[in-house]
């Protein structure tokens, strides 16, 4: 699964780890993320985030 990046604050999205703190389980990849996602950094939606290259 890849990781994605807040384009605004830099806060990374990592599936392995999800985002326990605001309902997001481990293992969750990012299209699989709710439409109201909102970056636990910034607020800014899934628009906002860009796919990490490896």
């Amino acid at each position: 699964m890849d990781k994605y990046i807040c384009d605004v604050c830099d806060w990374v999205y990592d599936p392995e780890v999800g985002d326990p703190e605001n309902g997001i389980a481990p293992g969750t990849a990012f299209e699989d993320l709710p439409d109201d996602f909102v970056c636990p950094l910034c607020g800014v939606g899934k628009d906002q985030f860009s796919k990490v290259e490896k």
